[in-house]
């Protein structure tokens, strides 16, 4: 399955994590740069589902529409689910810069769609 991590100059820079899954892209934004060491947490927010298409855009969504900026391809490649259950997704990404065990983890304390994003430590 494959991974892509979009740099997006919105309103707001932000980053958005985009895992192949069901068919479609599962998509959370990140404000912060993805972290790249363990023991970085970030706090991420569920946003709708796209097309795996839309895992080689890159380009300017014009003003006026949703999301309206500058999208790159901050990284991309290849991962593999290692756990997944309701509240929490680890898996292996094989990207340049994003590598290694990652989790996902539901954290409805800050909101119904809001999760953290970290490496793992092991």
């Amino acid at each position: 399955m494959i991974f892509v991590i979009h740099k997006h100059k919105a309103t707001h820079l932000h980053w958005d994590l985009r895992l192949e899954m069901d068919g479609v892209l599962k998509s959370w934004a990140v404000p912060k740069e993805p972290p790249l060491k363990p023991k970085i947490k970030r706090l991420c927010i569920q946003v709708e589902d796209h097309e795996l298409s839309y895992a080689d855009f890159e380009g300017e969504i014009p003003e006026g529409q949703y999301g309206a900026g500058k999208v790159e391809i901050w990284d991309k490649g290849d991962y593999e689910i290692l756990e997944i259950n309701d509240s929490a997704i680890k898996f292996n990404a094989k990207g340049k810069r994003f590598k290694g065990v990652y989790v996902l983890y539901r954290f409805p304390k800050a909101g119904k769609n809001s999760w953290l994003l970290f490496k793992s430590g092991r």
